[in-house]
């Protein structure tokens, strides 16, 4: 199919895109990436009277570290996350994630912020980005907002990005000394979309005991859960198997997946445990790891 008529502008920055979207209301859209917007436009789910080009604004797909976090530009295609050597060195699980994303056509074109306005329950960076305590900064023409990831997301495409604002950088907070963090997801094929999957991020203290964990998963409901009766259970422990497994069940109970045609969903909850026991093995190796090297220091 081909998309309903447009009008199409290029803009050149921040300041012309937002008041291009003030002017144009609920019939404006910005474009990035397109590997969203695109589909929908073609099977006409989309109707914008006006698209707002944004790959041309400078500086919006920056990766900048800075005291206590890392700031990424709404612009930072997945391929960049997966190759860039300041994300694979200070947020290696974000790098590890992007990988998943799709096929590598799609990595090339498609961005951070993008994925996160999209807002899809089945989609590898917000789940990522929720464990890590992320938050985006927007912005328009009123003014800018940060807004934490998980107010972002609310519900399957859903995010309270309002239609005026465009997302300009994803800020990621550092991880603490101690931590280790692992993403992993099922599918029927790799780039297909995900069946089940999970992050865990681990910090141990110097006798090898759980001082905070985060868990999240995608494919349990109409967004990212952040699965916090799991995370309680782990506190304290020296996350032995029996530990793990307890809380890797824990933390599909409640959860309610959609059924699809690659499986039930009794069949999606048992992937997502699967998932989440797997993450947190290898992020507590990892986190021990990281320990090992600090003490060698």
């Amino acid at each position: 199919m081909k998309p309903p008529p447009f009008d199409y502008v290029v803009a050149n920055s921040v300041e012309h895109a937002l008041r291009l979207l003030a002017d144009g209301g609920d019939d404006a859209k910005i474009i990035a990436g397109g590997q969203s917007l695109v589909p929908l436009l073609n099977f006409r789910m989309a109707r914008p009277a006006l698209l707002v080009d944004i790959n041309r604004v400078p500086g919006l797909a920056n990766i900048k570290k800075s005291a206590g976090h890392v700031t990424i530009g709404a612009l930072t295609r997945h391929a960049k996350l997966q190759a860039s050597k300041t994300i694979g060195r200070h947020i290696p699980v974000l790098s590890e994630a992007a990988g998943w994303i799709a096929h590598p056509q799609i990595r090339n074109r498609g961005t951070i912020g993008g994925s996160l306005a999209h807002a899809d329950a089945a989609a590898e960076l917000p789940v990522v980005l929720l464990a890590l305590g992320a938050c985006v900064k927007v912005r328009s023409i009123r003014g800018e907002r940060k807004i934490p990831i998980k107010d972002l997301l609310v519900s399957h495409f859903v995010s309270s990005i309002l239609p005026d604002e465009i997302i300009v950088e994803v800020e990621v907070p550092a991880l603490p000394a101690g931590t280790g963090a692992a993403f992993d997801e099922f599918a029927r094929r790799h780039g297909d979309y995900a069946i089940g999957g999970a992050t865990s991020i681990v910090t141990l203290d110097d006798g090898g005991h759980c001082i905070d964990t985060r868990i999240t998963v995608l494919g349990g409901g109409s967004t990212a859960i952040r699965c916090q009766e799991a995370e309680d259970m782990l506190i304290g422990s020296s996350l032995r198997s029996r530990d793990i497994t307890a809380a890797a069940s824990a933390a599909v109970q409640g959860l309610e997946p959609v059924p699809t045609q690659h499986g039930s969903g009794v069949y999606r909850r048992e992937v997502i445990r699967t998932m989440v026991e797997r993450t947190l093995l290898l992020a507590q190796h990892r986190a021990q790891k990281t320990r090992e090297s600090m003490d060698a220091r």
